[in-house]
This record gives structure tokens, sequence and C-alpha cells, in this order.
């Protein structure tokens, strides 16, 4: 029994590169869902994620089932995800290929409709991530895009945005300056 648990039934060589490959296939498969799919997932991205470790567990480990096989295939898969993510942020060109770019999905306030079709977005998220910056309806915004990492970042209209510690401490300030000089002036008889 113990013997079989760390016996190798495989190769360790071409358990890393069955790894690396299988680690491969996934980042393309997953750049071209888009980035929708990063951004919310519903009850059938998580179906398709929990099914997908099942999917690729023997591409990874072949028909090894022991320890040290399963062990050499997390490892792999651990350093190959650290090494891709080192290479995006050492390299601009290698990050836009394997992240993308963001896409524009409202501009001065109109949604972007091909870009929403494209995405797989719904106008109904849109509006949702506009009342989560404290706006009320997709007109106020001057910007929204879509980040390849799948967050929506929206820039409200400046006339629609809400009020920054900055523009409050302004506000103060004016405030004491006008009392000041009130407290300056004669008291007016009655």
């Amino acid at each position: 029994m113990w013997h079989d648990m760390f016996t190798e039934q495989l190769p360790a060589a071409e358990k890393v590169i069955r790894t690396v490959v299988v680690y491969a296939l996934l980042v393309v498969l997953f750049r071209f869902t888009g980035k929708r799919g990063l951004a919310s997932m519903n009850t059938f991205d998580v179906i398709v994620v929990f099914l997908l470790g099942n999917v690729v567990q023997n591409a990874i480990i072949g028909a090894d089932d022991s320890v040290v096989g399963g062990m050499i295939g997390a490892v792999t898969l651990v350093l190959v995800n650290v090494a891709v993510n080192r290479l995006i942020v050492l390299s601009r060109p290698v990050e836009r290929v394997l992240e993308g770019t963001p896409t524009a999905v409202i501009t001065d306030g109109h949604v972007v409709g091909r870009a929403l079709r494209r995405l797989g977005l719904r106008r109904s998220e849109l509006e949702h991530a506009v009342r989560l910056q404290n706006g009320d309806d997709i007109a106020q915004v001057d910007h929204g895009s879509l980040e390849p990492g799948g967050q929506l970042v929206l820039t409200l209209k400046a006339g629609e945005q809400g009020a920054t510690k900055e523009d409050v401490s302004a506000l103060q300030a004016q405030l004491d300056r006008i009392e000041a000089q009130l407290r300056g002036l004669p008291s007016s008889p009655r």
C-alpha cells in the first residue's frame, strides 16, 4: 500500500509537460471566453469551473494516481502560473496578448451596443454598476469600460460626481472666511 502511494507510474518529465500543455490550453480557452466570464460568474460558469478540474486531471497526471505524481502536477501548475504572472508584469506585449485591453461600453452617457453584444453583457449589469458608483442613470456616465480582469470601471460626468473630501474642505474654508468677515462687520441697530 505505502509503496504504491509514492511510486510514480509515469516519468516526472511527462507530468511536467502534460501540466504545461493543459495550463496553456486553459489560458487560451479563458482568454477567448472574454472578459465578461471573469466579471460575473453565474451558476453555469461555476459548474464549468468545477467540472474543468475533473476533466483535466487525467490529462495532467495521466494514469498516475500516486501522491508523488499529484505533487509534481501541483508544483508544476503553481510554478507555471507564477512564471506567467511575472512575465505579464515584465512585458506589456505579453500582458496585452494574455489579458487583453479594456473595452469601452459607455461613452458620454451612451451605451456602446456593439461592445455589449460582443462581450455578452446585459444593460442591467451596466445599470447596476452605475448604481454602485452612486449614479442614477447611464446618461450620467462620462466613460465606462470593462477591464481585462472583468471589472466594470465607470467615471461619472464631472457634474454628476459626489463631493470629495477636498470639495468639502474648500467649501468649509470658504464658509470660515465668510463667517470671519461677518464678525468684522458692525452690528446694525434693530
